[in-house]
């Protein structure tokens, strides 16, 4: 299934030729296709394999300057497509018309597929390796490798289509220990290798690290989110970097271009050729581009679409995509990375001296006002330089912008965690609760009533 599938496809063709005949004074075709290929194990064995594909066309054109957007899914029939879309143009207000033009790219395909056989190997190996220590635990994971083709054309000329193939997993541990429940998880995405070893070490040392449990801590304590977790501050920092959100006052950061807003350890960008979410361009068809959102704590950029662009004056980022086929554009990140520091996980520790360790959440982080509060699915306290217990029932919270501001140290363990790239990390200002700490304030009210 290679990119050159749909540029030979003369169906968006057909679609822009009978919007133009129709009325249309300009279109743009948006087409994607997918092939997935997943294999499934529980409790420590495979359980399914399957094969699964999908085709999507997404026609939007403008009649009168009024917008009409349709979606279709599999085979289409493109004289129905356009005389819906016309329909629904006649629902909308006119707007700018904006489209690239004159671009005929074909860019590099990107990644490499690997045979099923190959995922159920790798699925076996790490499945292996983590009972060869913890025979007792019941191990879940899926391996899947995704295959994807995106063309954008329109009547101005522009064509551009590339193929994304990538290789994910998600392993997770099951320990029951009496009354006592852990679930330990992990993954990896990738363009061309997975690393069962290396997923499974991780899984191994979480294990070792929570086989004893100790009461949960109280107070205000550094504490050092792994690089599985951090991503649950960054969220909060996407949206206040979005262009919309800025233009809308959302964004605490809207007048603070060229002013610190983080500790100066920190800095952001995007790199369209970086790791397993590079991408060539977005879907309103400009380039990505690399761009420093945060430098040295310092606020230099924002990402914006075209439209948010225009009305900030600084021009499209190239982040202009669609949360769905079925959705008009707006700014929206293909990845984010955080620069790492030189520090392993295990200095970063012994650094800390003492406080929690979180790895897993449960729950959603915070919103763009960035206050949150979230329990601890799985976290460790760490006293003298060393772990000492799995901690439970603790709550963690305060401010995202506040927390990135103390920012004691990055790691140098930077992973992806979805479209993320982030280093574990070591914050102050936040808040612990453990829920013996509510039990002895509620026990204390009964007494003083008494």
């Amino acid at each position: 299934m290679a990119s050159e599938n749909l540029s030979q496809d003369t169906l968006a063709e057909q679609l822009l030729e009978l919007a133009l005949k129709s009325g249309a004074e300009a279109a743009e075709v948006y087409q994607s296709r997918s092939l997935s290929r997943p294999v499934f194990f529980e409790a420590n064995r495979l359980k399914q394999i399957e094969t699964s594909q999908s085709e999507g066309t997404a026609l939007r054109l403008w009649c009168n300057g009024r917008p009409g957007l349709t979606v279709a899914y599999g085979s289409v029939d493109p004289q129905a497509i356009v005389e819906k879309s016309l329909a629904l143009s006649q629902l909308n207000q006119p707007e700018t018309i904006e489209l690239g033009s004159n671009s005929l790219v074909s860019y590099p395909d990107l990644g490499k597929s690997v045979p099923v056989e190959v995922l159920i190997d790798w699925g076996k190996e790490a499945i292996a390796l983590i009972r060869d220590l913890y025979p007792d635990v019941l191990c879940t994971s899926d391996w899947e490798c995704d295959i994807e083709n995106t063309r954008l054309i329109n009547n101005k000329g522009l064509d551009c289509h590339y193929s994304d193939t990538t290789l994910s997993c998600y392993v997770s541990a099951e320990w029951i220990r009496g009354d006592d429940f852990l679930s330990v998880s992990d993954g990896q995405t990738q363009r061309c290798l997975l690393n069962p070893g290396k997923i499974a070490q991780q899984i191994i040392q979480r294990l070792i690290w929570a086989e004893e449990n100790i009461s949960p801590p109280s107070g205000r304590f550094p504490i050092l989110f792994t690089s599985k977790a951090a991503d649950m501050l960054w969220g909060t920092v996407q949206a206040a970097l979005n262009g919309k959100r800025v233009l809308e006052k959302a964004s605490p950061w809207g007048e603070k271009l060229g002013q610190p807003v983080m500790s100066p350890t920190v800095t952001l960008y995007q790199d369209p050729q970086a790791g397993p979410y590079s991408c060539p361009f977005d879907d309103e068809g400009h380039p990505t581009q690399s761009l420093i959102f945060i430098e040295n704590g310092i606020l230099r950029n924002f990402y914006s679409d075209r439209t948010t662009g225009r009305e900030l004056a600084t021009g499209s980022t190239g982040n202009g995509f669609r949360p769905g086929l079925g959705s008009y554009p707006t700014p929206g990140l293909f990845n984010f990375l955080i620069q790492p520091g030189i520090l392993s996980l295990q200095n970063l520790i012994q650094d800390m001296e003492n406080g929690l360790i979180v790895d897993q959440m449960l729950g959603g982080g915070s919103s763009i006002s960035g206050d949150f509060s979230i329990n601890v699915d799985l976290g460790y306290w760490v006293k003298n330089g060393q772990i000492v217990g799995r901690v439970k029932d603790t709550m963690v919270s305060g401010n995202v912008y506040t927390a990135l501001k103390q920012v004691v140290k990055l790691g140098g363990d930077a992973d992806w965690n979805e479209s993320c790239y982030t280093p574990s990390l070591i914050v102050e200002g936040l808040s612990t609760t453990g829920r013996n700490n509510y039990s002895s304030s509620q026990e204390s009210g009964v007494r003083s009533q008494e």
